[in-house]
């Protein structure tokens, strides 16, 4: 046997690191299909707010014993809402309340996590644990993608156009308030997604950058879905594949995978790639 085919068949003999493949896998795919939405509506730092706004949800799930899932969208879609409320009440930009909820909701986790008795391993949640992951929570990972992946298909179009122009939307008589709030709502479902793959902290990349590589490559967004969800999930299998072999931290690999993606798409982008437009120090702004 080659060298390359003692490489992709070594893992497999191991029924967790298969399980760890697959649910990956799963998971760019979710990830993927909702950041071409997340980087078309600019929502980076959305994103990154209810990942961190999770924490606590998980703590007091797991107190509770009731399935992590529940308290984790909860927590992350009430972060949303207070974020919208905060912003319509006040005088503050949007970035500074988001900045202001994220950290609140984090902290309170951290609070809850010290004085809650529970098994809960912070590092797991802040870099997630996809190697030991358990039959229950597979079976919320794929519950919360499957639905994530269900509402952005029943509302593709709507999502698209208010996406790319809310005013547009709201002129033909689109409900953005509804649509507002059915992003956010796929978008806690899809961290709940990602929890166990990434974790905290890492979940705003796979959410993120699989979107930026596409818009890199191309202008039409269908081709931009596809994109996004081969450099995701090719991203997810080998930076597991690199996880077990190097013996190195399973999200840290995925994540490093896709940010190389990145770089290259941002170099040799075939139209919008730094080395086309011929002005390395220069990026202009294709939005």
């Amino acid at each position: 046997m080659t060298l390359l085919g003692d490489w992709l068949i070594a893992p497999l003999q191991y029924g967790f690191l298969v399980k760890a493949i697959w649910v990956s896998a799963f998971v760019g795919l979710v990830c993927a299909v909702l950041s071409c939405y997340i980087t078309l509506k600019g929502w980076s730092l959305m994103g990154d707010a209810v990942s961190h706004a999770v924490v606590p949800g998980v703590v007091v799930a797991y107190a509770l014993n009731i399935p992590f899932a529940i308290g984790a969208f909860l927590f992350g879609f009430g972060a949303t809402v207070a974020i919208g409320y905060v912003t319509a009440k006040t005088r503050l930009k949007e970035d500074a309340v988001i900045g202001v909820i994220f950290t609140g909701f984090f902290a309170f986790g951290l609070v809850l996590i010290t004085k809650i008795p529970s098994n809960i391993d912070l590092f797991h949640i802040l870099f997630g644990n996809v190697l030991g992951i358990s039959q229950g929570d597979i079976i919320q990972t794929l519950i919360a993608g499957m639905l994530t992946l269900v509402i952005i298909l029943l509302r593709r179009k709507d999502l698209l156009l208010f996406c790319f122009d809310p005013n547009h939307a709201k002129a033909i008589g689109l409900n953005t308030q509804l649509m507002y709030y059915t992003l956010l709502s796929v978008l806690a479902l899809t961290i709940v997604t990602a929890l166990q793959t990434a974790g905290i902290i890492l979940v705003i990349a796979m959410l993120v950058t699989p979107g930026s590589i596409a818009y890199l490559l191309t202008d039409r967004f269908d081709k931009m879905l596809w994109i996004a969800v081969a450099s995701s999930v090719l991203s997810c299998v080998f930076g597991t594949y690199l996880s077990y072999h190097l013996d190195i931290s399973t999200g840290g690999a995925i994540v490093v995978l896709l940010t190389a993606l990145f770089v290259l798409a941002m170099f040799l982008g075939p139209k919008h790639g730094v080395l086309a437009q011929g002005k390395p120090n220069t990026l202009e702004a294709n939005h």
